[in-house]
């Protein structure tokens, strides 16, 4: 499973690169495909807006200071990219910077539109010219359109009503450091202030690593503008609230306060509920680390069976979800996790998950761990069932890749497949998930307030057009 991306905004009467840097590198696990970051400066009254971008993860992108130095400012915003829409590529990197007729910005996007065909279609018919594959530049290429008159609020709002999807935005325009969040509030958004230093953020952890306290979170639909020490928020329209559960399930770092809510806690009593939901008898209860390892704690401290490491992970591998094509995620899963034998041998396993997409990465797992003298190896998981695709900024667009479906030959369509059929798949002695019920009650928001799409099929927009970020 893969997340599209990490945004980050700073606004001070400082010099902000580090600022900008330093918060990126907490958001690396949103994103590892390229990272940029761009500043504001205003030197003798001329403005200027500089902007370094390149390949691969924030520390390899900013690994030579000659080629930034000239990153200068008080406002910067920055980005790391993981594609949803779109090839993967230094022309796809973000920020971005849009020259109009009215000036400039820069700006960078997490989510994914479902309406972005159309929109293109529009604006290239109103002479807009595109250099990018992203949506990214279709909604920067909207604000513009938009801003033929008026304010740049202004022409944001009227932006945010024609477009269909998931978005937070961090901007830079005349100075002005801005953070927009689409109206149903798929992706997490926050606000945070040190002394005269205000920071915008995907996370809350990025203020965390630089000791800035949380304001609040970007309110759905809202739109924060900070020039100098002033914060002025104003709201588009509004519409079904949608947190993604999979910000808490598995993408957000555990240190992090989503909507609120920590997300620690609610791993932890996803285990806990998931250990009353489907007890088992077992040895030791372990994680597939590092996204599982918050729910085996909860399902140990409920089912009262010690916790244990399985298997360490190599640190210096990505996030196998998170890697463009299914041949480098099956490579992946076999540098990344190597099984502690002595742990392991003659021991019935209770191994915990975030979740199973494709079954690929499971599959290799109970294996190893097998090979290694496991006993029993049984799976729970601390998520439903995937099995619709996800169209607002998540890896999963087609059917056919979700383990938890497969298409019957007899009624030509997909359907779920049973539990049953799964586990034999992946090998495992007995297998459960998560109920709905009991991930809502982890979460602690209304069952209405949270996008289940991925889960249930209940699409928050009905439309359903998709390209890839």
């Amino acid at each position: 499973m893969k997340e599209c991306c990490a945004v980050f905004g700073a606004s001070s009467d400082e010099e902000v690169f580090y600022t900008v840097y330093y918060g990126l590198y907490a958001l690396q696990h949103r994103g590892q495909e390229s990272a940029g970051i761009a500043t504001w400066d205003e030197e003798g009254g001329v403005e200027s807006i500089n902007i370094y971008k390149d390949m691969g993860l924030i520390f390899e992108a900013f690994k030579y200071p000659g080629k930034y130095d000239h990153l200068k400012g008080t406002v910067g915003i920055g980005h790391v990219r993981y594609s949803t829409t779109g090839e993967s590529g230094i022309e796809n990197a973000q920020p971005l910077l849009i020259n109009y007729a009215k000036g400039s910005f820069v700006i960078a996007h997490n989510g994914n539109l479902t309406n972005s065909e159309e929109l293109k279609e529009e604006l290239a018919r109103g002479g807009s010219t595109f250099t990018t594959t992203t949506d990214s530049e279709i909604i920067a290429k909207l604000i513009a359109q938009e801003h033929r008159d008026g304010d740049m609020v202004d022409a944001i709002k009227n932006a945010m009503k024609r477009l269909e999807g998931s978005y937070c935005l961090v901007m830079i325009y005349e100075g002005k450091l801005m953070g927009i969040r689409d109206p149903h509030g798929f992706r997490p958004l926050v606000l945070g202030r040190k002394d005269n230093t205000y920071v915008i953020a995907s996370e809350s952890c990025a203020l965390d690593a630089l000791n800035i306290p949380l304001l609040r979170d970007v309110e759905p639909s809202e739109i924060v503008v900070i020039e100098g020490d002033k914060i002025s928020s104003f709201k588009g329209a509004r519409k079904r609230i949608s947190h993604c559960v999979f910000e808490y399930i598995y993408f957000s770092r555990a240190d992090s306060i989503i909507n609120g809510i920590s997300v620690y806690d609610v791993r932890k009593r996803l285990g806990q509920i998931l250990a009353r939901e489907a007890p088992v008898e077992g040895d030791i209860v372990a994680a597939v680390p590092e996204s599982g390892i918050t729910a085996a704690i909860g399902y140990a401290m409920e089912s009262g069976i010690p916790y244990g490491e399985a298997m360490i992970k190599n640190r210096y591998a990505g996030r196998t979800f998170i890697m463009p094509s299914q041949s480098e995620r099956d490579e992946g899963v076999r540098v990344k996790l190597n099984p502690i034998a002595n742990e392991v041998k003659d021991k019935r396993i209770i191994l915990v998950d975030d979740s199973i997409v494709r079954g690929s990465t499971s599959r290799r797992l109970i294996k190893l761990l097998k090979n290694n003298g496991a006993k029993e190896v049984h799976m729970r998981v601390s998520s439903p069932p995937i099995r619709y695709p996800c169209y607002y900024g998540i890896d999963m667009q087609t059917k056919g890749e979700f383990i938890a479906r497969k298409f019957d030959e007899n009624l030509k369509k997909y359907r779920p497949r049973e539990i049953e059929e799964i586990r034999k798949i992946i090998g495992v002695d007995s297998l459960a998930y998560i109920s709905l019920e009991g991930l809502v009650e982890a979460i602690g928001l209304p069952k209405e307030k949270l996008c289940l799409a991925c889960l249930n099929g209940e699409y928050p927009i009905k439309k359903k057009i998709q390209t890839r970020l």
